[in-house]
């Protein structure tokens, strides 16, 4: 983070400074997790659904903390910024750090989002971005507003560029994001039945993903998703400059002869000027060639060189760990472990990298668990994924936990299949179950939501020796 005086921070974030010490200076970064705080850093007090970070600041001033940010005076000597809310104070700073960052006129920001792909598309744009200055970007999926922001006060006045990956919380959580960062690029991925039990429908959800776009001006740029009608529809929203990726022959970068194997996904790419190139990604699955273009497209906008930046994506091992990680076994068992998000789309689309990799070469083993927060839509598209695993010739499909009965109860009702489909309720059930039947040259695709744990038995069925 940039520099500040406790007297600066408390300006920009309409807070009161208590204790004095209007001079001593912020000289590491901004944290809301005590655990992360060390020297000259500063610590923003709040309140959590388990824990209170008020009951930290006497810990984080031992640290070397230089003053915390509270929502109510704290009874220690030790300096304190009095705000009526600690999360959106934190907004508040990084909203004034980036603007006074990019007044600089050197800062470059991305914004991204989507139903499924913001966490790749983020990781590929910082693998392109660090290669022509200093970039920053998210750890994980800190893409709400208080992951946000702090991924956001990590940068200084050398930055050249700054991902930021928005979620959607509800109705004006991207809007929120938005307007603090007030990004030159928005990318619009893809929208989804992704949260859809909380948001109530899909169309909440696609208002929700416009608010990125709405943020825009004239002299920005809109990166949209030309097969996603939902997307599609959001370029009425925007002054933007709008400039189209997917498979259509009109998008103005086109994907086109996609090949998928176990070693990686290769696809064309051509070029607004007509220039076509090879991409080979060694992250697997055909959704992918999306992620990558739309973080090829934001590059070519910022100019980039773009062998350098095809380059960049292409040295990538992994999208991220548990997201269509490909683990090998001594045994030739290879497993896709592709458990830390699902909802329908991804798991279709991880379901259909099973079936074109398997087909002919390897018995598939499909190991899934809960697709989360479908609310109304969790019975038919659980068991809609099950009929779906059949419908793709899936050798077998193993459902893991209460909810996933669903899938396996779709998958047993639809004719005509060959395989068998088993369902455990405890994972320990599943993995003994799965490393007695497993067979040297299995491929294996694990594939749930985060809550359900899958990650850590596709982590264990790897490890495995036989």
């Amino acid at each position: 983070m940039i520099e500040l005086s406790l007297a600066e921070v408390a300006s920009a974030i309409g807070g009161k400074l208590l204790n004095g010490y209007s001079d001593l200076k912020i000289t590491s970064s901004v944290e809301t997790d005590s655990r992360l705080v060390n020297e000259g850093a500063l610590f923003f007090a709040k309140p959590g659904e388990f824990n209170d970070g008020h009951n930290f600041v006497s810990e984080v001033a031992a640290k070397g903390a230089v003053a915390a940010v509270v929502e109510r005076k704290l009874e220690i000597d030790f300096p304190q910024i009095l705000v009526t809310d600690s999360v959106l104070a934190l907004g508040k700073l990084a909203e004034f750090v980036v603007a006074t960052v990019k007044a600089q006129g050197n800062l470059r920001l991305i914004g991204v989002t989507g139903s499924n792909g913001k966490t790749t598309t983020k990781n590929m744009l910082y693998a392109i971005l660090s290669k022509f200055g200093p970039t920053v970007a998210p750890i994980e999926s800190y893409n709400n507003e208080v992951g946000a922001p702090i991924s956001m006060l990590k940068i200084d006045f050398e930055t050249r560029f700054l991902v930021v990956e928005m979620g959607a919380g509800g109705v004006g959580s991207i809007a929120y994001l938005a307007n603090m960062a007030k990004p030159d690029i928005a990318i619009e991925l893809k929208v989804g039945l992704a949260h859809v039990g909380e948001f109530g429908d899909i169309s909440v959800t696609q208002k929700i993903k416009a608010e990125l776009v709405q943020a825009l001006g004239k002299t920005d740029v809109a990166i949209l998703n030309q097969d996603d009608v939902a997307v599609a529809e959001m370029a009425e929203l925007t002054e933007a400059t709008k400039v189209w990726f997917g498979s259509s022959p009109s998008a103005n970068y086109q994907i086109s002869n996609v090949d998928l194997s176990i070693h990686g996904t290769t696809f064309s790419l051509r070029f607004p000027d007509g220039e076509s190139r090879t991409v080979g990604l060694r992250i697997l699955g055909e959704h992918h060639t999306f992620n990558a273009t739309a973080a090829l497209a934001a590059a070519d906008c910022l100019g980039l060189d773009r062998t350098m930046a095809i380059a960049a994506i292409e040295e990538m091992q992994l999208a991220e760990r548990w997201r269509m990680q490909l683990l090998r076994r001594k045994d030739g068992v290879m497993v896709i472990n592709d458990a830390y998000n699902a909802s329908p789309d991804s798991m279709k689309a991880a379901l259909q990298t099973l079936a074109h990799l398997g087909r002919g070469k390897h018995r598939t083993i499909a190991v899934l668990g809960e697709m989360a927060e479908l609310g109304a839509y969790s019975v038919e598209q659980h068991d809609a994924i099950g009929r779906l695993a059949v419908r793709y010739n899936i050798d077998y499909v193993i459902a893991v936990g209460k909810v996933a009965r669903l899938i396996h109860l779709g998958a047993m009702q639809e004719g005509s299949w060959a395989g068998e489909s088993k369902h455990f309720e405890e994972i320990d059930e599943a993995l003994a179950y799965l490393r007695a039947m497993l067979e040297p040259g299995d491929l294996v695709l694990v594939k749930s939501s985060k809550s359900a744990n899958l990650r850590f038995l596709g982590d264990q069925l790897a490890e495995v020796q036989q």
